[in-house]
């Protein structure tokens, strides 16, 4: 018992043994307080599926020896560029989301590649130097968001021009992946029994039941959860893959690839592309999870929940493994979704919740880096 509780508190499984503890204590405070837990666990396992595959792009990053991607923004731009542009065209449903993909995965090609080739000029101080890069391009698209000769009405501003801070997805792509082969019970006022719908959507219960006669007690996201859970696979299959082999290889020990004869540079550039490219795609599942785009300075810290997450599940600034991202994802946002109702509750006054989120966030980042080095 006394190995177990030390290889739990020890190294990079300490984050995730804290937030699973408090995680734990929060569930049972929500039980305490009578807040309905099968609302709070349907909210977790929804952001846990739309945030999933932004973690998931810290996998390549860290395996490649790059450590964790600051500059996450630059995937979440393109897949922002391509999601603008697919709402431009007007293609509805899974076309539109598709097309948003498809505009995305070319363009953050490119970026990460002319990323990867920056950070291999300033080997050692890519965590710096992503950061900054993170920030820059966001600022940058600040200007280009105005300047992009997009007309859509839904998109541009009533007055000048340039496009909204916010876009709405409900007659686009929004909640596509959410409401594949979903599963929703629902609590019908009147009645009180419980119906459940299969591959519905919001919008049909709510014309089905309107004045709000009915509540979605809980809701399973599966072409979410799918889809997630697909990219995870691809990944896995890359890692096991010759080159991803070699790439991990080269983030490992980069003097040792080098004597094997494999390229360290282009391992580099291979991992900051591939993450790019997982960014771009993990911002178009969130935003039609969430229902909107967000421009402007809205992708400026996204960077920031997603290290957090993989480092709590248990990877550091060299090792990251998929185990680590859906265990992560899952502590993180689960105690996100839990900490917000329980500290309303618990504390009327002030924003104790946001309070948490920035200390787990930021505290759990502060802590990984202070390991970097710190072992043999």
């Amino acid at each position: 018992m006394n190995k177990f509780l030390k290889n739990m508190t020890s190294g990079a499984n300490l984050p995730r043994f804290i937030i699973s503890s408090f995680f734990l204590l929060v569930c049972i405070m929500a039980v305490i307080v009578k807040i309905p837990f099968t609302t709070l666990m349907s909210d977790t396992l929804v952001r846990f599926a739309m945030n999933g595959v932004l973690v998931l792009a810290m996998v390549p990053s860290i395996q490649s020896g790059l450590g964790p991607n600051f500059a996450l923004p630059i995937g979440i731009i393109a897949g922002l560029v391509g999601s603008v542009v697919s709402f431009e065209v007007g293609l509805p449903g899974f076309g539109g989301l598709w097309l948003a993909i498809a505009i995305s995965v070319p363009l953050a090609m490119i970026l990460g590649y002319l990323y990867g080739q920056m950070l291999n000029k300033v080997k050692g101080s890519e965590l710096i130097v992503s950061t900054y890069t993170g920030f820059s391009i966001v600022s940058l698209m600040s200007i280009g968001w105005i300047l992009l000769p997009l007309k859509h009405p839904e998109m541009t501003w009533p007055l000048g021009k340039g496009l909204r801070n916010i876009i709405l997805l409900d007659n686009s792509f929004g909640k596509m992946l959410n409401d594949l082969l979903s599963l929703k019970y629902v609590r019908v006022a009147e009645t009180g029994n419980l119906v459940t719908f299969f591959n519905r959507t919001d919008r049909f219960i709510t014309d089905l039941y309107p004045n709000n006669a009915a509540v979605v007690e809980f809701t399973i996201p599966t072409g979410l959860l799918i889809f997630f859970f697909l990219c995870c696979f691809l990944v896995y299959l890359f890692n096991r893959s010759k080159i991803g082999m070699e790439m991990r290889a080269a983030g490992d020990n980069p003097k040792f690839a080098l004597a094997s004869g494999i390229n360290v540079d282009q391992m580099r550039i291979l991992g900051a592309t591939i993450s790019t490219v997982i960014a771009s795609i993990g911002i178009v599942v969130f935003s039609q999870s969430y229902g909107y785009l967000q421009l402007y300075q809205a992708p400026l810290f996204m960077a920031f929940p997603a290290i957090a997450a993989i480092l709590i599940g248990g990877a550091s600034t060299q090792k990251a493994k998929i185990f680590h991202v859906i265990i992560g994802t899952f502590l993180f946002q689960g105690l996100l979704t839990m900490s917000l109702p329980v500290a309303n509750k618990l504390i009327v006054e002030g924003n104790l919740s946001e309070v948490l989120r920035m200390i787990i966030q930021n505290g759990v980042i502060l802590y990984a880096l202070t390991k970097v080095g710190g072992q043999e």
